[in-house]
């Protein structure tokens, strides 16, 4: 009884990978790394062309949206502030935080939202600002922060990623600390 046992959860775990090469195989997903240090590195996955309910999406990787993170927080120490900063994935998932040494508390979720938000709306947070004249409840959409400090990250035009940095005295700070990390990816 034992051996049938083992012998049954073997043959389902084989089955399992077998099923799971396949299906891998026939959607033709793959990871694909920049070829030149400036580029973003993302992660891509194909869909099968004959079905047409599979989208194709692309993501950073978790070596880009870290090197991103990197780049503003040490562009924010350049310059003497203590930020925290956020790498948001295309559906707003957090993918990276960076706490800066003496970042205040309010910094870490202030970072996120103004990343989220960039993604989402695919435009720098300073800019969504100026949007508020016309639009005033786009505020009320559930985990956005209109404060500049947010920047989006493309490929091929469309967002991929957000960035935002909170913390430093003014929101121009942020974003600018939050574009040096898109630029550290080529942005």
């Amino acid at each position: 009884m034992k051996s049938h046992a083992m012998s049954s959860r073997r043959a389902r775990l084989m089955a399992g990978a077998a099923l799971t090469a396949v299906a891998l195989g026939g959607l033709g997903v793959y990871s694909a790394n920049a070829s030149s240090p400036a580029a973003p590195a993302t992660t891509t996955v194909r869909t099968d062309a004959s079905n047409k309910n599979l989208i194709q999406t692309t993501h950073l990787s978790i070596d880009a949206a870290t090197r991103a993170a990197q780049a503003a927080l040490d562009a924010a120490e350049k310059e003497n502030q203590r930020v925290s900063v956020a790498v948001v994935d295309r559906n707003g998932n957090t993918v990276v935080t960076l706490r800066g040494d003496g970042a205040g508390p309010q910094s870490y979720e202030s970072a996120e939202k103004k990343a989220f938000t960039a993604v989402s709306f695919n435009a720098p947070t300073s800019e969504l600002v100026k949007r508020l004249a016309n639009a005033p409840t786009l505020k009320d959409i559930p985990g956005t922060l209109f404060l500049g400090g947010g920047y989006p990250v493309t490929a091929k035009g469309a967002p991929i990623a957000g960035i935002g940095v909170a913390g430093a005295p003014s929101g121009d700070l942020d974003e600018k600390f939050a574009k040096a990390g898109a630029d550290a990816l080529g942005h």
